[in-house]
Order: structure tokens, then C-alpha cells, then sequence
């Protein structure tokens, strides 16, 4: 599967900007090829709203971006803010018996690594962290996104409540360390609330 990332940084109004998501972007989302889903974020401290949507292929997922154009275009400069968007493949995803939901909390990790030991690090991340991760109170989901020519992605982890998030912060904070040893490298942590959630 693959992702796409649209980050709007500095948004007026975080809550009128997912009344735009659910409203305008999601019935649109439902009808392309390949959709799995969209799950939109919010860091309300920062203006901060992140959508992330998954694709069965990179092509879907491309071709979605030019078909989706004049929607996306209305609505982003609706929404306000700054735009980043990126693209990932997604390399590894496990739920927990409780789904993500609107009022979760969501733990961003931005990583960056050598793209010859991605594979390396995937299969250390299976075996060494994950267990860790699931196994911890109030586990709900673990994404693990890359992009193999750049190096960099990240990792979402969601959780029941902030308190939870707060506990898998200072779990990753201590793996920091050990992670740079083998090429990986941790960006600034991302404290989120998922504020909206279509399953595909």
C-alpha cells in the first residue's frame, strides 16, 4: 500500500477545516480507485492539521492527485495555511482490538535514514519495537511510512489517550539513542489528536 501526507500548517481554523474534509473531500476520496481511507490529525496547539489517505498502489494513489485537482484546490485554499505534501510507501501497519477514532491521540515520528538499510531497519523495527509498541496500555495502531529515494518517513502510533501518547514519547525518546547507532535518525516529535477518520 502507499500514502500521501497533506500537512496545512498555520490553519485559521482547525475545526472549520475538518467541517471542509468530512463535507467536501471525503465524498470524493470514496469514489477513486484504489482508496483505503483518510484519517485527519490536528496539533490544535500549533495550527497544525495533517491528512493522511492510503492507496492499494503508488499509481492509484498518483493518479488520484490529478483527478481530485479542482477539488483540491477549492478546498486547500479553504482549509488556509501553509502546504506540504508528501508521499510514502507503507511498509508496515498493525491495529490493535480498539480502531483509531475521532478524540484518539496520534504519536508522529519523522525519520530519516540511509535508503540502502530501509529493509535492514524494517526488520529490526518488526522484531525489536514492535512488540514494545503493541503491547503497551492503550495501544490502538502503528504506521510505518517511507520514501525508499529519499530516506525519510515516519511512524504514527495511536493511542486511547494522550497519558498513553505521553508514555510512547518517552518510550521512543529512550530508543532515540540505539536508533541513530544504526543510521536512523529521529525528527521532532508530533503530538496529535485524530479528529477525523474514514476506513476505506
Amino acid at each position: 500500500m502507499h500514502a500521501r501526507v497533506v500537512t496545512f500548517t498555520g490553519t485559521p481554523d482547525i475545526d472549520a477545516g475538518i467541517g471542509i474534509l468530512r463535507e467536501n473531500v471525503v465524498p470524493v476520496m470514496r469514489d477513486q480507485k484504489g482508496y483505503r481511507g483518510l484519517h485527519a490529525s490536528a496539533d490544535r496547539s500549533h495550527d497544525v492539521l495533517g491528512v493522511l489517505t492510503i492507496w492499494d498502489t503508488e499509481a492509484e494513489r498518483d493518479e488520484s492527485w490529478d483527478a481530485v485537482a479542482p477539488v483540491r484546490r477549492e478546498n486547500m485554499a479553504a482549509i488556509g495555511g501553509e502546504v506540504g505534501v508528501d508521499q510514502y510507501e507503507v511498509l508496515l501497519q498493525e491495529f490493535g482490538g480498539i480502531p483509531a477514532a475521532p478524540g484518539s491521540a496520534l504519536l508522529l515520528v519523522p525519520v530519516d535514514t540511509d535508503t540502502a538499510r530501509i529493509d535492514e531497519n524494517l526488520a529490526f523495527f518488526r522484531r525489536e519495537v514492535l512488540p514494545e509498541i503493541t503491547s503497551s496500555p492503550g495501544f490502538q495502531g502503528v504506521r510505518l511510512l517511507m520514501n525508499r529515494e529519499s530516506g525519510r518517513g515516519m511512524t504514527g502510533t495511536s493511542w486511547s489517550d494522550r497519558e498513553a501518547m505521553a508514555e510512547a514519547a518517552a518510550a521512543t525518546e529512550a530508543r532515540r539513542p540505539g536508533a541513530a547507532a544504526r543510521g536512523v535518525l529521529f525528527g521532532e516529535l508530533s503530538y496529535r489528536e485524530i479528529v477525523l477518520a474514514d476506513i476505506g
